[in-house]
């Protein structure tokens, strides 16, 4: 049984995504946040470190803390994929492939994947659901050496990341992100169940294993009405990088 202040930090986080708390508001003071939940200001710290710990929301000392992000943000402080941020959330993650197929590598691949053209790899294009609802379309390049095992997976299994940990032992340790806006085209508009030309965030993926090996790179693009990006940084660690658009 979970103890009371981590009960309390699950309420709040859970607030936190409804927006009850938004991004820059305040959350009541300790004092009355103890009142609500009948518990000590004491027990009420602790949920509160809790939050803090994990970056969602701020402090400084004599002042209320004041919510600095939600779970429904994807975050690159750290390497998730998809499913472990839903499940984050409290959220039901699912995929499913749309279409999947062999073509040999174009010089682009070959860069990314660090492979010589025209080998053999695998494009997969998958739609990535919450609760039910498409929110991410996925389209996949795998490196020759991890394609048999992807292409072995079910169609509508919901973490490829955690398949590949389960049966092979991979681990996706490294990635590098670049992220614009597109519109829409009319496959993406069909897939998400949005209008054409709707603005879609993208984010151009390469993952590595931890001996700098590249597994996958991707296109994926997620619907602006249902997800959007946070970085947290400081004077000592920045792990956002700006750059000019191509």
């Amino acid at each position: 049984m979970a103890a009371r202040h981590e009960e309390i930090a699950d309420e709040l986080r859970r607030a936190i995504d409804r927006e009850e708390y938004t991004v820059g508001s305040r959350l009541p003071a300790e004092t009355e946040l103890a009142a609500h939940y009948g518990v000590s200001r004491g027990t009420v710290r602790q949920a509160v470190a809790a939050l803090t710990s994990e970056g969602l929301i701020g402090s400084r000392q004599g002042a209320r803390r004041v919510v600095l992000a939600s779970r429904r943000s994807q975050s690159f402080a750290e390497l998730r994929s998809f499913a472990q941020w839903a499940r984050a959330m409290g959220r039901a993650a699912s995929g499913v492939v749309v279409a999947q197929e062999y073509r040999p590598a174009t010089a682009e691949d070959a860069v990314r994947l660090q492979l010589r053209s025209g080998t053999p790899v695998l494009h997969v294009l998958r739609v990535r659901g919450l609760d039910g609802e498409p929110v991410l379309l996925e389209r996949t390049v795998y490196a020759d050496w991890i394609s048999p095992a992807v292409e072995a997976i079910e169609p509508d299994c919901p973490s490829v990341t955690q398949r590949l940990y389960d049966d092979r032992g991979l681990v996706f340790a490294y990635g590098e992100h670049v992220i614009d806006a597109v519109a829409a085209g009319s496959q993406d508009a069909d897939l998400l169940a949005v209008r054409r030309t709707s603005p879609l965030l993208r984010v151009r993926r390469v993952t590595t294993t931890r001996e700098g090996r590249p597994v996958e790179w991707s296109d994926d693009r997620y619907r602006s009405d249902a997800v959007s990006f946070s970085v947290h940084n400081s004077m000592d660690h920045n792990a956002l990088a700006r750059k000019t658009a191509e």
